[in-house]
């Protein structure tokens, strides 16, 4: 078993070796999301004697050291799930592969080389240069934020872990901020929580939260699941636009049945000074802002010489081969996940959406087609089955789409656990999710906010008398 962690030695000596005769196959990896990690887990296998024996090697480049299973992150964020049972190391998944816990800051497929910062994020570091022969590209993608004033200063994240604790600690901070105040306005700003997108994420977010806060307030004396006002603003006429319209139109009847004010057709113009200013012309207080209005493709990709469309994906052809814009592949190029332009042929010429799905199902394709390549055998294009989503809106709650056609209440919400259950790529995570949900139906939910995690050396800095 093959640790490497990051440091400037192990660029260099990676930079040092040069292609020849009897030299590996080198294989760069670019992200250990989803799609990234799936595709070095393909590779491992079908090249598992190639990589013993040395003749190939494989090397996963990835600012964090684990992946994170994206859709199980509103149950994190509800403390459904302990926030380490989502995550899956990568060290410990591709025991046969180079994990470098670094940043790429440039690649140049032309010459077959990539440019590693290995510093932490923040600090100065030195750059590497990392040589390869076959490059997959899967460095996913990051949130879309709009430039709303005061979102920057006051928005809250939901695209990894920390960002889901933060929002479940600052949520039932604000419980004891409103139980506590005397000042009415400051208690309605902070019982008031805004989310900004209806996709799977926010409405899944939103939903547990909401479930979470209503047995919550249980334990205040002055506090009332009533005077908690949930705002769900949507660009959009519906929300869940990609799932079918029955139902998006179900899950936004029950959404209004639990008194969350949803608002479609708008948009958020204004968040200066917390105040919530919308294109509806309504204006209010609310200490709580989160944002989960889409994705975009990584940075990353824009320094690349790699051919980019117009959404800023990697052009790719249907066997996930990098295309040049006339149509020829790009020798040695793969692209799989929410980075690559993929052909969707269910879909009448259109792409395939940036989700958790279509990237597993890339990545796996992925690893077949580029050790096909190296065999000399024909690849398979990508043709994917039906993608049937669902989300939890909460403990015995959720809704699913199957090939029968919608589901809905209790029967949803165990579909939605088996699904993700199953598609967890670690047998010792999803051992470790079961064992939570199975723990959460004997006991009570854990409402303790923790938020003074996220600044452990405050206490300490306090005692430093010219801190003061």
């Amino acid at each position: 078993m093959r640790h490497w962690r990051a440091s400037p030695a192990d660029v260099k000596q990676v930079t040092h070796t040069t292609p020849g005769r009897g030299c590996p196959i080198r294989i760069l990896v670019v992200g250990g999301g989803c799609a990234g990690m799936s595709a070095a887990l393909g590779l491992q296998h079908a090249l598992g004697p190639r990589l013993r024996s040395g003749q190939a090697e494989i090397t996963v480049v990835e600012p964090q050291p684990y992946l994170t299973y994206h859709p199980l992150l509103a149950e994190v964020a509800a403390g459904t799930i302990d926030p380490r049972h989502v995550v899956v190391p990568l060290r410990r998944v591709l025991p046969d592969c180079r994990v470098l816990t670094a940043r790429i800051s440039r690649i140049d497929h032309a010459t077959r080389r990539a440019w590693v910062d290995t510093a932490p994020r923040g600090e100065a570091g030195s750059i590497g240069e990392l040589r390869y022969d076959h490059l997959v590209m899967a460095p996913g993608s990051v949130s879309r934020t709009d430039p709303v004033p005061g979102l920057a200063e006051h928005g809250l994240g939901f695209a990894g872990v920390g960002e889901a604790v933060a929002l479940r600690n600052h949520v039932l901070e604000q419980l004891d901020l409103a139980s506590s105040t005397r000042d009415p306005e400051l208690r309605q700003a902070a019982l008031t929580f805004v989310f900004v997108g209806a996709g799977y994420a926010g409405i899944g977010a939103l939903a547990e939260l909401e479930d979470m806060a209503r047995f919550a307030v249980r334990g205040y004396h002055n506090l009332a699941p009533d005077d908690l006002r949930w705002v769900l603003v949507e660009a959009t006429g519906r929300i869940l636009p990609a799932e079918s319209p029955d139902l998006a139109e179900h899950t936004l009847a029950e959404l209004r049945e639990r008194s969350i004010d949803v608002r479609l057709g708008t948009t958020l113009e204004s968040a200066v000074d917390r105040v919530m200013t919308l294109s509806d012309g309504s204006r209010f207080a609310a200490r709580t802002l989160v944002w989960t209005a889409g994705v975009r493709p990584s940075p990353l990709l824009e320094s690349t010489d790699l051919p980019l469309d117009a959404t800023g994906r990697v052009r790719c052809l249907p066997t996930l081969q990098v295309v040049r814009p006339d149509g020829s592949p790009i020798e040695g190029a793969w692209a799989a996940g929410d980075g690559a332009a993929v052909p969707d042929p269910a879909a009448d010429g259109l792409l395939c959406a940036p989700n958790a799905q279509h990237a597993l199902a890339q990545a796996r394709l992925l690893a077949a087609n580029l050790a096909a390549g190296l065999d000399g055998r024909p690849q398979t294009a990508y043709r994917p089955e039906r993608i049937h989503c669902s989300t939890s809106l909460g403990i015995g709650r959720g809704v699913a789409h199957t090939r029968r056609g919608r589901l809905t209440g209790r029967r949803a919400w165990w579909l939605h656990r088996a699904r993700h259950l199953r598609r967890l790529p670690s047998s010792d995570r999803r051992v470790r999710v079961l064992m939570d949900w199975l723990l959460g139906g004997v006991f009570s939910r854990e409402v303790v906010s923790l938020g003074s995690v996220e600044h452990p050396r405050a206490e300490f800095e306090s005692g430093f008398p010219e801190r003061h």
